[in-house]
């Protein structure tokens, strides 16, 4: 057995068990709301925009990919899913022209439109494009979602549905995002009339 290769996998394991005692003791009624709202708004043609920063907003155009296209399985049209951290160009602009605090309200006031529902993936829950998204999009009749980690931040109490799990590892958080939207999914593929 290679030098190291025990304490190696006691940091696996001890991830694995952050991970599942965080999970074991969540509260997963913020998740069925927006699994609800989710399912109504695909009903009623109407958009989800995701978004985050870093890791968060690749997770944003993950599963913008899994609602456009995953949810229906060819079996008819997908959610109307924009990931607003996509377009480079776009983020790029408004951070230059604008500020980075608004690169997805900005947005918003263009695309958003009411019961359109927003979903911010953050691990603190303080970033100010964030919060930003957040302002903008109830000022537009939106529902926003916020899937937080550590306190939960800012947009614990901004957010209509805070979906919080209190973790102070950024890399189980971002887990946790996907972890959310991919249960959502799965229920919308079982649930969701076609």
């Amino acid at each position: 057995m290679p030098a190291g290769r025990d304490s190696m996998i006691d940091e696996f394991t001890g991830y694995v068990a952050r991970l599942q005692d965080t999970l074991a003791r969540a509260d997963l009624n913020g998740v069925a709301v927006l699994a609800r709202a989710m399912r109504e708004a695909w009903k009623n043609g109407n958009s989800v925009y995701l978004c985050g920063n870093g890791g968060s907003a690749g997770n944003a155009m993950h599963l913008a990919n899994d609602l456009i296209y995953g949810v229906a399985k060819g079996k008819g049209p997908g959610m109307r899913a924009h990931a607003l951290p996509a377009n480079s160009s776009v983020l790029t602009c408004l951070a230059n022209d604008v500020a980075y605090s608004e690169v997805y309200a900005e947005q918003l006031k263009v695309l958003g439109r009411p019961d359109d529902l927003l979903v911010v993936f953050s691990g603190s829950g303080n970033s100010p494009n964030i919060l930003r998204a957040i302002e903008e999009a109830k000022k537009l009749g939106m529902q926003t979602f916020a899937v937080l980690g550590y306190n939960g931040g800012k947009a614990k109490e901004l957010a209509d549905t805070p979906i919080h799990f209190a973790i102070d590892d950024m890399q189980i958080s971002e887990d946790l995002q996907l972890i959310v939207g991919h249960m959502i999914m799965q229920w919308l593929q079982r649930t969701a009339q076609m």
